[in-house]
């Protein structure tokens, strides 16, 4: 049991870093695509440029290591989620497939056609779109059981408000946690077009990310009301500290300064949000069918998962930041200079 839990946080960290750096990619090719439709990729397009060249390629090692970790760790929930996800997922998998073929055409080619762009940042919005399926399905209502069939339940899929909700906020999350980043980038790259056009972005998805995650609190209660009250009852305190980083990082971010601390604390508020959502969800991975204390392997495996996958953590992050260090925050190649 003891094992289930530092398996599950684990592997929520591996998934909360995975956001975080997909949502700068996936959100940085939606804003390259709009600066293209609206002839202001003159702008901002050369910053990102310089962002996506150096990280675009490890964004989904997080996300394998999230998806071989469940499977390992929860062998029951590969049973549940591998059936009803099984065309989510795989829509997921071509947006996947495509964005990274394309992003070769539009970043090594002669220039930057607006088709291979489009594909490139639509597809940055499609995939966190169909990813966030998952969340939904976990809460329950949508799964059909009758003795070893498992199937979905499209019809109260689409028809539920919460499942749109989630989908909603996935994408305005992808733009808000991207325009974010790109604005203490511009910052920092002392590039003040580029600047004021991700300040602005920036600004404007604040509020639609805050009403959104109202709704989804407000439609969670419908969909699983166990789950909401706990989340309000015990966990009030993570979803309020998620609410004070938000409104600081707004703050700092009109005040026109302190930009690095702003994304922070953008980091810290869908930290709390999201921790707090998943610890008051346990302990169940889809309810009601799939427990934590369940699905759990043998504790020798999942000893042996354990240690794994906190080496991969220790590995990958300061890896990740190294690569950061000397590439996009590099002085020279932040300003362009090489």
């Amino acid at each position: 049991m003891v094992f289930a839990h530092i398996g599950i946080i684990v592997l929520w960290l591996f998934l909360f870093c995975y956001i975080i750096i997909a949502s700068i990619d996936f959100g940085a090719g939606f804003f390259a695509l709009h600066a293209k439709i609206t002839k202001q990729d003159k702008k901002i397009n050369h910053l990102i440029s310089r962002y996506l060249n150096p990280v675009w390629e490890v964004t989904n090692v997080f996300f394998v290591f999230f998806f071989v970790g469940i499977v390992g760790f929860f062998p029951d929930s590969a049973k549940y989620f591998g059936t009803v996800l099984l065309i989510p997922a795989s829509i997921a998998l071509i947006l996947m497939t495509i964005r990274g073929s394309f992003y070769a055409f539009e970043n090594y080619g002669q220039d930057s056609k607006l088709q291979w762009l489009a594909l490139y940042g639509l597809t940055g919005l499609f995939i966190p779109a169909s990813l966030a399926t998952a969340l939904t399905i976990s809460e329950g209502g949508f799964v059909i059981q009758k003795g070893n069939q498992i199937d979905l339940d499209w019809v109260e899929l689409l028809l539920s408000p919460f499942s749109w909700s989630v989908v909603f906020l996935a994408v305005i999350s992808v733009l808000y946690i991207s325009s974010g980043f790109l604005t203490f980038y511009a910052h920092k790259a002392k590039d003040s077009k580029a600047y004021q056009l991700l300040r602005y972005w920036f600004l404007f998805w604040g509020p639609p990310m805050l009403a959104i995650s109202l709704f989804v609190f407000l439609s969670l209660r419908v969909q699983n009301e166990g789950h909401f009250v706990t989340a309000v009852t015990d966990y009030w305190w993570m979803f309020l500290l998620s609410l004070i980083c938000f409104t600081v990082a707004m703050l700092f971010t009109l005040q026109k300064k302190w930009h690095g601390w702003a994304f922070i604390l953008v980091i810290f508020q869908m930290g709390f949000a999201f921790f707090g959502y998943g610890i008051s969800k346990l302990p169940y991975l889809l309810y009601p069918m799939v427990k934590l204390d369940h699905a759990v392997v043998n504790d020798n495996m999942a000893i042996a998962l354990t240690i794994s996958f906190i080496l991969g953590l220790l590995l990958l992050i300061p890896s990740l930041i190294l690569l950061l260090k000397l590439f996009v925050f590099d002085k020279e190649y932040v300003e362009g200079k090489k």
